[in-house]
């Protein structure tokens, strides 16, 4: 009776800090909590099983109806060869699913759902619908794809009704191979549970297949979860811990409860060590950072937090402030393929036992995570369809909170099957090259931002939604100034929170607050495959001599050449050229020898340019985009050139980097002996 009143003060206390304003604070922001989750689940970890029950209270806030409900059953990814998952998977150079012939019989999985009924509530009664459901293959049509289910319902749920639904289900966890499953006596369990799609404002579902470069979209709810666990094993997972019941069988259950999120993950390994932090900055909302770490990572506790605090930090300084109160960190089991993975109120990382400071690790992960509590857990985009608005976002704003926490990172390179660190202290690595600038050049040309992620080929998705997307962000950071590009986050994080944006939400919003039309930058770096090289072509800078015809006291002369001379004044004349078919516009400075600077603006349409002076000095070099304000030019080593070379310039360059090649060859030589 006791624990009974204990559970219900815990969730009347979690449901005050959601809806009730603190003392002098404004009220919380909430979400629309229409899809609202009870669970509980139960781990078998020797037989690797999960058996779980949910109820699922979904309230329709379109003003359509809709006579089904369509679910994700994420795990029948790994059901056979046959998925669409590890079809696509297989397009992957090195696929994360392996080489199909070489998979344990501990890698398949599978969500089975035993049961599925309408429970009597509001306008609906009891109903039986497990016979009535099917799957469904709505992105490619093909039949041996089970990870989306649809349930036909006995009635329509019209505008602004609530249904509640319970289902059975037990699911075979894999050996992790795709964040989620199994290593050991560790276990990461992420989109775990049939999981209720999206109902659009325009009345469809919205309801994906589980595609190999893709992740996820729901509706924002709350969650009451209870996980039962071995006992002693330590359980991680997302919100607030309401307490633990032990039972005669060994077994113990621990109960979460979350408002506000639109997703629930949880770990739990008896090897787990704990450790906690608050964070606290003047201006932002406190927050109780828990560490769930591996015995071996005992050393980097104070990197984790100082990494967590300073995406909280500047996250909630630059965009807005993280409004949890809580956030769980999981330093995930060495080899267990889950790390570095984003969930609501809790996040992964990822470390090596060695693992020196200065080169980003843990330190770059753990920013990244944690900044997708904004960048997806707060702003929740549609990552099926436009995952650059989460990605994208969160890679610049992770290298931005990156290089003001900690500067410039230095190489790390790694032996052994990346086990033994080599410091390369003398090679910086810049923000350019964290946010992928290589791998962007390299896929460049063969996707199109606007087409929906899902349909992305899963060896360059990355490169586009993550890499381009941050690149075009800091080429419009260099054309607007940081101040602006700032605004224009806050204002797009704070206008959808806890909503679901579109790409056209992020445009007008980047337009409406930079006080100018941007739909010419757009239309370039989202709505084409638009690739960007612009190049000075030639310079020439000669003594200004006139031959031919020439006019000297009311007569015409044939003007003599002047051979030899070499004062001024000097014409110059210098060629720039647009060799792909990317435009945008482009400064072009010209530096003469006598110290004097000119500057034009080209609006880079036409493929070439001819710039020409009288000047009275030579020209010493020109630069198209000085300032590298355009960071997608794909190669910038042919944006200037000297009038006069400087061989030993080049030399020095060159030798500089074979040098560094060898140092390479010669590192991995010695790993051999």
């Amino acid at each position: 009776m006791v624990a009974r009143c204990v559970v219900h003060l815990a969730r009347g206390i979690l449901w005050l800090t959601f809806v009730l304003p603190a003392a002098g604070q404004q009220a919380v922001e909430v979400s629309k909590r229409n899809a609202n989750y009870t669970i509980q689940v139960r781990l078998d970890p020797e037989a690797k099983m999960l058996e779980g029950r949910e109820v699922l209270e979904w309230r329709n806030t379109t003003r359509f109806s809709t006579s089904e409900l369509w679910f994700h059953l994420y795990w029948n990814a790994w059901r056979n060869s046959r998925s669409t998952w590890l079809r696509e998977d297989a397009l992957r150079a090195e696929p994360r699913g392996g080489q199909l012939k070489q998979r344990r019989a501990e890698d398949w999985a599978y969500v089975q759902v035993e049961a599925v009924r309408v429970l009597p509530s509001g306008p609906f009664g009891a109903a039986e619908l497990t016979q009535q459901a099917r799957y469904a293959s709505p992105d490619d049509a093909n039949p041996e794809d089970r990870t989306v289910l649809v349930v036909p319902l006995p009635r329509p749920v019209g505008p602004e009704e609530t249904i509640r639904v319970e289902l059975i289900w037990k699911s075979k966890i894999p050996r992790t191979f795709a964040r989620t499953g199994f290593r050991g006596r560790y276990f990461f369990l992420a989109h775990w549970f049939p999981k209720l799609g999206v109902f659009e404002p325009d009345g469809t579902w919205n309801n994906h297949q589980f595609h190999a470069a893709t992740e996820f979209y729901a509706d924002y709810g709350m969650y009451d979860v209870q996980i039962t666990v071995p006992q002693g094993w330590r359980v991680g997972a997302t919100g607030v811990a309401l307490g633990v019941t032990d039972h005669p069988d060994g077994t113990s259950t621990h109960r979460y409860q979350q408002a506000d999120v639109h997703d629930f993950a949880w770990t739990t390994s008896p090897d787990f060590r704990e450790a906690r932090r608050r964070f606290e900055r003047s201006g932002l909302p406190a927050v109780d950072i828990r560490l769930l770490y591996q015995p071996e990572h005992a050393g980097q506790l104070e990197r984790h937090f100082r990494a967590v605090e300073a995406a909280l930090e500047h996250y909630g300084l630059w965009f807005g402030p993280y409004p949890y109160g809580h956030v769980t960190v999981i330093d995930p089991a060495y080899d267990s393929g889950s790390g570095g993975m984003e969930y609501p109120t809790l996040f992964t990382c990822g470390t090596r036992y060695w693992a020196p400071f200065g080169g980003g690790q843990p330190e770059g992960v753990t920013i990244h995570e944690a900044g997708h509590q904004f960048w997806y857990g707060l702003v929740g985009n549609n990552e099926f369809e436009h995952a650059w608005l989460d990605e994208g976002l969160n890679t610049f704003s992770e290298e931005r909170v990156a290089e003001v926490a900690y500067g410039q990172w230095f190489f790390v390179r790694r032996f052994f099957r990346e086990f033994v660190p080599v410091w390369l202290r003398d090679v910086r690595r810049s923000r350019l090259h964290g946010m992928g600038l290589d791998r962007y050049r390299a896929a460049a040309r063969r996707e199109v931002p606007a087409t929906p992620t899902y349909r992305y080929h899963p060896e360059t998705a990355s490169a586009i939604t993550y890499s381009k997307t941050a690149l075009w962000l800091t080429t419009l950071e260099r054309m607007l100034g940081w101040e602006t590009l700032q605004r224009i986050l806050a204002t797009f994080f704070q206008r959808y929170r806890f909503q679901h944006p579109k790409p056209e939400d992020f445009f007008r919003t980047a337009s409406e607050v930079a006080g100018q039309d941007l739909t010419w930058f757009f239309d370039q770096v989202f709505y084409r495959a638009a690739v960007f090289d612009y190049a000075v072509e030639s310079v020439e800078s000669e003594p200004v001599r006139t031959l031919g015809y020439v006019e000297r006291n009311g007569n015409r002369i044939l003007a003599e050449t002047e051979s030899g001379r070499e004062e001024g004044p000097y014409e110059t004349r210098v060629v720039v050229r647009r060799l792909q078919d990317g435009i945008l516009p482009v400064e072009v400075l010209f530096v003469f020898e006598d110290g004097e600077r000119i500057r034009e603006t080209w609006d880079g349409r036409a493929l070439w340019k001819l710039y020409t002076f009288t000047r009275p000095a030579r020209l010493e070099y020109a630069v198209v985009d000085p300032e590298r304000k355009l960071v997608l030019d794909v190669r910038y080593t042919n944006n200037s050139r000297r009038l006069q070379p400087r061989p030993q310039f080049v030399a020095t360059k060159w030798a500089a980097q074979w040098m560094v090649w060898l140092q390479d060859f010669l590192h991995t030589l010695i790993s051999l002996f």
